[in-house]
């Protein structure tokens, strides 16, 4: 993509690309990563997932020990990076 471009010639060379098929764009110079290459990939500390205010009934027990045991980020901050590595184990198991 040439950076001298007006806005509109990029917003026409842009909307050019998008509308290519995948197998037409020539990526030669830019293979694929294995899929290995991503096992132990993580998230940009910069990454900020957009957070949902919801209402969950959890064992009293299970709140009472996340309540007491939570470092620093606070209980509900806890239970969701819990929440988090268990997705994301599921999901390089593929399930």
């Amino acid at each position: 993509m040439n950076s001298k471009l007006s806005p509109e010639a990029r917003a026409a060379e842009l909307a050019q690309l998008e509308a290519m098929p995948d197998d037409a764009i020539d990526t030669r110079d830019i293979p694929e990563a294995p899929a290995d290459s991503w096992l132990d990939a993580r998230r940009s500390d910069l990454y900020r997932p957009v957070k949902q205010a919801i209402t969950i009934r959890l064992d009293a027990d299970v709140l009472a020990w996340f309540k007491s045991n939570a470092d620093g980020g606070g209980y509900q901050t806890e239970i969701n990076r819990v929440l988090r590595e268990h997705v994301t184990a599921a999901h390089k198991r593929g399930a």
